[in-house]
């Protein structure tokens, strides 16, 4: 990655090493530093468990438990990381809510949770 950077081509838009920082140069510093400080670069998911257990958050409607009139539509509550990127499945995601909420309410909002204008 360094040699990649000192290209001419791009070393001008690259910054300062800053972890490990240039100084460290064998393969174990390398390695360590980012064992400690690497990450991939997924989008979270899977924060907001659904299923049947007790530690699940959500139901099989995406509702959130002991919260009323609460949903998550979102990443978070899918299971595991996607191959690709997460946009289409998180729209996906929404369109089924959308049906969930339609079904739930027979096309209607409930008036408690109907907005006045």
């Amino acid at each position: 990655m360094r040699a990649l950077m000192a290209q001419p081509a791009i070393r001008h838009l690259a910054g300062r090493e800053i972890t490990p920082g240039a100084e460290v140069r064998d393969d174990e510093a390398i390695l360590a530093s980012y064992a400690r400080f690497g990450s991939t670069a997924n989008h979270a998911v899977g924060t907001c468990s659904m299923g049947t257990s007790p530690e699940a958050v959500l139901d099989a409607r995406l509702r959130v438990r002991g919260v009323e009139h609460l949903r998550v539509v979102d990443c978070s509550s899918m299971p595991l990381a996607v191959s690709g990127n997460t946009n289409a499945p998180a729209m996906a995601l929404a369109w089924r809510a959308a049906e969930l909420i339609d079904a739930d309410h027979a096309g209607g909002i409930p008036p408690s949770v109907a907005l006045t204008p």
